[in-house]
């Protein structure tokens, strides 16, 4: 007698038609995302028809693909650059879509064997590197640079100068990064979920991981849904409606993410110069348009605007509630100082994925015999990135503190009511 169940026998007859509606949902949704904040941005306008490319390329560093910047400007000059940015609302919508599709089918059940589990994940996979090579290779386009006034023009007529800019990917470090995204997506949606199946041998991750990765992935969300509210505001009492938007479609969790690490006492470094920025308020940018790099902290940001302290209680009260949930889904009994531990490794695992993912790196530059910046303005360079030691040292003690106050608040409802709410 067969042991498969008629939604088992379902799954498997059907796996590969399941497997490319989730794959192509997925990149549907990033492509969505991406052509609206791009269009909000004023890509649209692009010349050489380059806006469809442009959306490709954006969904490529979504998934963590590598886009890299070329030129050329005849034999007597030259163009150099390198991109390296996460669009994240472009990820964030793709991870929650792909991570809904893979569990939708194993609803419903309690446990599911490795096999079948790796089975459906593999499906969803090659599906998945397939559209990402299209993407891949649809994401390569050229403009040509204009040199600014008559007499940079001339100068470059003179010695042959038509200088040409463009973006191509890696296709094979692409593949292998969106892989790597894909397999963290649908693992951390088996952790996060607590109604997947897992297979028999890891059902004890449902006492120990999974509160506390829910926990961290409600508080990630519930930052952008701050985030999002705060620009809303923004864009209907203050104007710049568009711009707004395109941070919100583009980088808003680059933005809150960020913020959020600055509140628990992290410290970045960076420095924006030239043509370029960042998806940021402008008070950011002020702290970071210096000659040498500058510090992106509490009280660096406090010397412009004293309001930041408040990021401090913002992230207290995110943290205290992230905490109360993970205890009220934790066994009941779990001792306190298991909380405690459960929260802060969760939270020291969580700020490292925001100092890997939210790092900026971008350069441009042309040069004409040996002069840099002949272009008039068109060189810059963008780079941000973070003291990780130090904010994986504050994550711990943050995580020590409020993960024993949010499982001693867990345990007094407990006792009060019988079960804490969820």
């Amino acid at each position: 007698m067969s042991s498969h169940t008629p939604h088992d026998q379902a799954v498997s007859r059907h796996g590969w038609v399941r497997a490319v509606g989730v794959a192509l949902a997925g990149l549907l949704a990033m492509a969505v995302v991406a052509s609206l904040g791009l269009w909000a941005a004023g890509a649209a306008d692009l010349p050489q028809g380059a806006f469809p490319r442009v959306v490709a390329a954006t969904v490529v560093t979504a998934v963590g693909g590598t886009v890299e910047l070329s030129g050329s400007a005849g034999e007597l000059a030259g163009t150099q650059g390198d991109l390296t940015v996460m669009p994240l609302s472009v990820t964030l919508v793709g991870a929650l879509v792909v991570g809904a599709g893979f569990l939708r089918p194993l609803r419903h059940r309690a446990v599911a064997g490795a096999g079948e589990l790796a089975g459906w994940a593999a499906r969803i996979a090659v599906v998945w590197l397939l559209g990402l090579l299209g993407t891949a290779l649809a994401a390569h386009q050229t403009f040509k640079i204009s040199l600014g006034d008559d007499t940079l023009s001339d100068l470059g007529d003179l010695f042959g100068v038509s200088p040409e800019a463009g973006f191509t990917t890696d296709v094979p470090l692409t593949l292998v990064a969106a892989l790597v995204w894909l397999a963290g997506v649908l693992v951390l949606a088996l952790l996060v979920s607590p109604g997947a199946p897992l297979p028999a041998r890891l059902l004890r991750l449902h006492g120990s991981v999974r509160p506390a990765a829910h926990a961290m992935v409600v508080l990630l969300l519930a930052c952008v849904v701050l985030g999002l509210v705060v620009a809303l505001v923004v864009a209907a009492t203050r104007g710049h409606a568009a711009e707004t938007f395109a941070l919100v479609l583009l980088g808003l969790p680059n933005l809150v993410w960020l913020t959020f690490t600055i509140g628990l006492g992290a410290t970045w470094h960076g420095r924006v110069d030239g043509p370029f920025g960042l998806p940021m308020p402008h008070v950011l940018d002020e702290v970071l348009r210096t000659p040498d790099d500058a510090r992106l902290n509490l009280r660096s940001l406090a010397e412009y605007d004293g309001r930041v302290w408040w990021l401090v209680a913002v992230d207290a009260v995110l943290l205290l509630v992230a905490a109360y949930l993970m205890a009220a889904r934790s066994p009941v009994g779990t001792p306190l100082w298991r909380h405690a531990v459960h929260l802060a490794v969760a939270l020291v695992l969580t700020v490292l994925m925001i100092c890997l993912v939210c790092r900026v790196s971008a350069h441009y530059g042309l040069s004409v015999l040996g002069i840099g910046d002949l272009g008039g303005g068109l060189s810059g360079e963008v780079v941000l990135r973070p003291q990780v030691w130090a904010a994986l040292g504050l994550a711990a003690l943050w995580g020590l503190v409020t993960g024993t106050l949010g499982g001693a608040a867990a345990g007094a409802v407990r006792r009060r009511g019988g079960t804490a709410p969820v």
